[in-house]
């Protein structure tokens, strides 16, 4: 389902000029699929489909959307400029001017094909997921991404004075004398201003004349600002890039890059367990994390500085730390405490400290996560007012092409250095450690501020609820065929036997005695548990995408571990602080090729044993060490291997750092 309602959405697009907003595409989409906003929006998080610009109204809750936001169509499907001399190649063999409505020749006379259908070009269409379009559809489409059909527009002539700006090719120039402002719906002057608004007319002696028919012309604005929109995403993805690699680069030693300055167990202690919020966390007293009912915790240190202890009226303060206006301090009540204010920037009460705990950043969780906390990035501008990333500043403003999460996942590598950035054409220098932001142009500096989205308890209450109420045919992920059809809700599993005599039985069989021919085996369990599937095959997804498509190693590997964690892990799956203390190759979760690793390095029992054999996307891997945390980046890359091995010519154990990657599948109890 998730892929034809991607390609659903995008020929939705592509009829609608290429771009929607929000709402109106998913009344569209509507139509024809039963989703909710979280699905759509998963959905619409495929970068190499869509673009997002938010909106200026509230975002929807549970969805990272306001109604207003703008959704494009994108693609990284050209026409072939070497074509017809090209035999065969990954572009479109079309005319040119057949895509621009223009050709003077007619397909029965053009010497270039006019056949979006033909062998190759249905092809090529397949493979991008395009093959639902007709051709109206696919030339917006094309248009708005492919910088071959349109001239672009002089940066020049937007730049000094005069008819001309500082263009020195004046009428001569094959490039748009065109207000950029105006073709990003941002220009603040209108009719005053100095630079042309026009691309309707002397077709004639414009770039446009022997290329765009007359009757698309009026077309053309949605189109530029469509590209505009699709090109300062790609500006921000690829500075993100550059950036990861040179933090990389100036962290000395790969392993080191975006390594939390605390250990895990010190981070995981300081976190709100995204499982007991749900009412239900299995590993119960063993959870190293936080158990708490709301997915923040005000806390102040005690007079002896050794306990922390609840602050009254938290979601009140919450409320207002929310708020980036309050940027000093807010008032509240705690007047038991002999305090009469707490004190955000100093994060202080009084003499004492204060912290506050919260459930994890929703960009490090798949989207399945309720309850996460969302952090937004503010800047303030000349008048005090506080705008928040990828928002417009006002009315007459093009929205940020650096967004929130992108920030968020830059502040979270751990960097203190002044992180360069490029949107709507403007350089600026963003610094994590004073909070401010600077255009390189000038010395002005700007106050920036990092706060969570409110929520309050009823919203905890109520997201809960209505997931609480979702089946699992209402899932994006369909049930596997050969599971056995029963209710499974929120974090339940089910334990199904197989039978000796079935093909599954026996595949598990013969991978586990590879390495343990001796052991008798009692039985072997399927673990059924759709939120997990579901979370696993969106992870697959991600890494496939990350992959550029290509299928990701994906293999059986075996996991021991104690019986008394054996419920948590079919519920909730792996947890690195609590089922292994190996670290020989990293600080992940280990798993193994041959069941024999687990069997030798266990303590012996009376009685059988169980092991786990878990699906697990090892991706690509890389040699392990001790003093990893993660994965290290790929060598002269922007990108993390997706694991790390004891031998990466015969590798034998896999340490997997997110856990997302694993599947618990079956259990094996054997003797």
């Amino acid at each position: 389902m998730a892929g034809d309602l991607s390609n659903f959405a995008m020929k939705v697009l592509c009829r609608n000029q290429g771009c929607l907003e929000y709402h109106r595409l998913k009344l569209t989409v509507c139509e024809k699929f039963n989703v909710e906003d979280q699905q759509l929006f998963e959905t619409l998080t495929d970068s190499s489909r869509f673009v997002r610009i938010q909106g200026r109204e509230k975002k929807i809750f549970g969805c990272n959307l306001s109604p207003d936001s703008i959704i494009v169509a994108k693609t990284p499907v050209r026409l072939c400029k070497s074509y017809p001399a090209c035999e065969k190649c990954d572009d479109l063999h079309l005319c040119r001017y057949f895509a621009l409505s223009n050709c003077r020749y007619g397909s029965s006379k053009c010497k270039k094909s006019h056949n979006i259908h033909s062998d190759h070009n249905g092809a090529v269409l397949r493979d991008n997921f395009l093959q639902d379009l007709d051709e109206a559809e696919l030339f917006q489409l094309l248009l708005q991404n492919d910088s071959y059909l349109l001239p672009k527009v002089c940066p020049h002539y937007n730049k000094g004075s005069g008819p001309h700006g500082s263009c020195t090719f004046k009428e001569r120039c094959t490039s748009l004398h065109v207000c950029q402002h105006y073709l990003q719906g941002a220009c603040k002057f209108g009719d005053n201003c100095k630079r042309s608004h026009k691309l309707d007319i002397d077709l004639d002696n414009s770039p446009l004349g022997d290329t765009l028919s007359a009757k698309n012309t009026c077309s053309l604005p949605v189109i530029y600002k469509n590209k505009f929109r699709i090109d300062s995403c790609a500006e921000t993805t690829e500075a993100f890039g550059k950036l990861i690699q040179t933090l990389a680069e100036s962290a000395g030693k790969q392993q080191d890059f975006m390594q939390p300055q605390n250990s895990v167990s010190e981070v995981d202690a300081n976190e709100i367990c995204l499982f007991f919020i749900r009412k239900h966390c299995s590993f119960e007293d063993k959870c190293v994390r936080v158990h708490y009912h709301l997915p923040y915790k005000w806390e102040i240190l005690d007079s002896d500085g050794t306990i922390w202890k609840n602050l009254p009226n938290m979601e009140e303060i919450e409320k207002a730390y929310c708020n980036p206006e309050n940027s000093t301090r807010w008032l509240v009540c705690v007047d038991s405490l002999g305090s009469p204010a707490v004190n955000f920037l100093t994060m202080t009460c009084g003499p004492a400290k204060v912290r506050r705990l919260s459930t994890a950043s929703s960009v490090t969780k798949p989207p399945h996560f309720i309850l996460t906390t969302e952090w937004v990035w503010y800047w303030k501008n000349e008048f005090g007012k506080w705008i928040e990333y990828g928002c417009p500043e006002d009315e007459q403003s093009e929205s940020s092409s650096v967004t929130s999460s992108v920030l968020e996942k830059v502040y979270l590598a751990g960097n203190e250095s002044d992180v360069p950035f490029i949107t709507g054409g403007q350089q600026y220098i963003l610094s994590f450690k004073d909070m401010y932001k600077q255009d390189r142009k000038n010395t002005a500096k700007r106050e920036v501020r990092r706060r969570p989205r409110f929520v309050s308890v009823q919203d905890v209450e109520r997201k809960i609820k209505s997931v609480s109420l979702k089946t699992p045919g209402s899932a994006d992920v369909s049930i596997p065929s050969h599971w056995v059809q029963v209710p499974l809700f929120d974090f339940t599993h089910k334990l199904v036997h197989l039978s000796k005599s079935g093909e599954e039985y026996r595949q598990i069989e013969t991978l586990f005695r590879h390495s343990m021919a001796t052991s008798t085996i009692h039985k072997i369990q399927r673990i059924q548990n759709l939120y997990l599937w579901n979370v696993f095959q969106w992870q697959k997804d991600q890494m496939m995408k990350r992959n550029g498509g290509k299928t990701v190693n994906e293999y059986f590997l075996f996991h021991g571990t104690e019986k008394s964690l054996i419920k948590a892990i079919c519920e909730q799956n792996f947890d690195r602080g609590i089922c292994g203390a190996h670290n020989a190759y990293g600080s992940g979760n280990y798993f193994s090729r041959d069941a024999s690793y687990f069997h030798n390095n266990s303590k012996p029992t009376t009685g059988s044993r169980i092991m786990f054999v878990a699906r697990v996307l090892v991706g690509d891997f890389s040699q392990g060490n001790s003093n990893y945390l993660h994965p290290p980046l790929k060598e002269g890359n922007s990108v993390f291997y997706d694991s790390c091995v004891d031998s990466t010519s015969n590798p034998s154990v896999f340490v997997i750092f997110e856990k997302h990657q694993i599947y618990p599948e079956y259990l094996i109890e054997y003797s």
